[in-house]
């Protein structure tokens, strides 16, 4: 189990990361278009700066939904290959089977 402000953490930077992200979009609008005035740009592109470090969503790490495990962490299912033995192996999971020979 992870320790838990670590997914407290995580679970603030995704917060802010959905309160921040029609204003980072904007922003980075703004600066990628070449159309704009420099000075304007620049503007946009210092406000960015600005703006909260973990708000940016290359700041999120996924997590294991039962555990926090950061490592080895299937997408699709949201959980940790250590929670995916484990249910499947208990039965848990809709057509998942341990092999065994």
């Amino acid at each position: 189990m992870a320790k838990k402000s670590m997914v407290e953490r995580e679970k603030k930077r995704q917060k802010l990361v959905a309160r921040d992200a029609a204003k980072r979009a904007a922003l980075k609008a703004i600066i990628s278009d070449q159309s704009k005035p420099m000075e304007e740009r620049f503007r946009a592109s210092l406000k960015l700066a600005q703006l909260p470090r973990n708000g940016s969503a290359t700041r999120l790490h996924n997590r294991c939904q039962l555990t926090g495990r950061p490592h080895a962490y299937y997408r699709k299912l949201k959980i940790s290959r250590i929670m995916l033995r484990e249910l499947g192996s208990a039965g848990q999971l809709p057509g998942v089977v341990k092999s065994s020979w």
